[in-house]
């Protein structure tokens, strides 16, 4: 049995957590809200005060939080897991981040003796649930090896990318792929149903061919049905774009297609549409186009 921590047991994270605790293991759990602490505390979890504290008690600490600067509180700032960690721990941070701040925050670990992968996950809170994640890791292929069963124990395509940062840069490539994705097939489907087709049909049709996707049968579905209630939310999607729009300006790059999306995100948040799926992008274009997609 390992003493592990997990920092962040939210909507992702609670589930992940039990899947380690469900595999035998001493789990030490923190979090800024308290309800799923109590929760899994109630299932035999170790409930800490602090990151600090859930630092001291483990080996190995997993994070899985919403952004680059919850991260980094999380680990530099006050009671945060730099003043508790031993040297020759392990931290892995399955938050979705930046890339550049990842490799900043494995250099600070490195220094007191303690070794750094960067694993964000794909696959949503169903997959966390199911224990079916995409996991992309960043970090040294020993460290990988030595956490692998525990990634083993949260998902099922498990993918060592490379050293500190990479597994990040993986999953922003990710992000840049959904989001577009999102914006061709809701422009698809718009285009059809004010053409007078019957965008259910051309949905069917279109998943036949070399078209198809997996995004095209999910989101493709919600955008015709107009079940917009969060699986990946708005401002989710927003903030994992602008880590590629951030990373492309460091590289001396364009991203235009990834720019539009996010434009079309940001139009729905200034309606305060922020926390909807980010399928609802559609709502944007209906909106320049003066229709909405109308399926059975």
């Amino acid at each position: 049995m390992a003493n592990l921590g997990f920092i962040g047991v939210g909507i992702m994270g609670k589930p992940m957590a039990q899947h380690l605790m469900e595999a035998g293991n001493k789990v030490h759990i923190y979090d800024v809200v308290d309800a799923p602490v109590k929760e899994l505390a109630s299932k035999g979890a170790v409930a800490c005060a602090s990151c600090r504290e859930v630092a001291e008690k483990s080996d190995i600490v997993f994070m899985m939080v919403p952004d680059t600067p919850d991260v980094e509180a999380a680990l530099l700032g006050k009671n945060g897991v730099i003043e508790g960690i031993k040297e020759g721990s392990i931290v892995v941070d399955m938050s979705s981040i930046s890339p550049i701040a990842t490799k900043e925050f494995a250099k600070k670990l490195a220094e007191k003796g303690v070794e750094m992968l960067d694993a964000p996950v794909s696959g949503g809170q169903v997959g966390a649930e199911n224990a079916t994640l995409s996991i992309m890791v960043g970090g040294k292929a020993a460290v990988f090896a030595k956490i692998k069963p525990y990634f083993e124990l949260m998902g099922k395509n498990i993918v060592h990318i490379g050293g500190n940062g990479d597994g990040q840069t993986c999953k922003v490539a990710n992000q840049i792929v959904v989001g577009e994705t999102i914006m061709a097939i809701s422009e698809a489907l718009l285009f059809a149903s004010k053409a007078g087709a019957d965008p259910s049909k051309v949905r069917e049709a279109l998943l036949g061919g070399f078209a198809q996707s997996r995004i095209l049968d999910l989101h493709g579905k919600r955008i015709i049905e107009r079940t917009f209630q969060p699986g990946f939310r708005i401002r989710h999607q927003q903030k994992d774009l602008n880590n590629a729009l951030q990373g492309a300006r460091s590289l001396g790059m364009s991203l235009p297609g990834c720019a539009v999306a996010q434009e079309l995100f940001n139009a729905l948040t200034a309606q305060g549409d922020s926390n909807l799926d980010h399928s609802a992008l559609v709502m944007a274009l209906e909106k320049l186009a003066n229709h909405k997609v109308a399926g059975k």
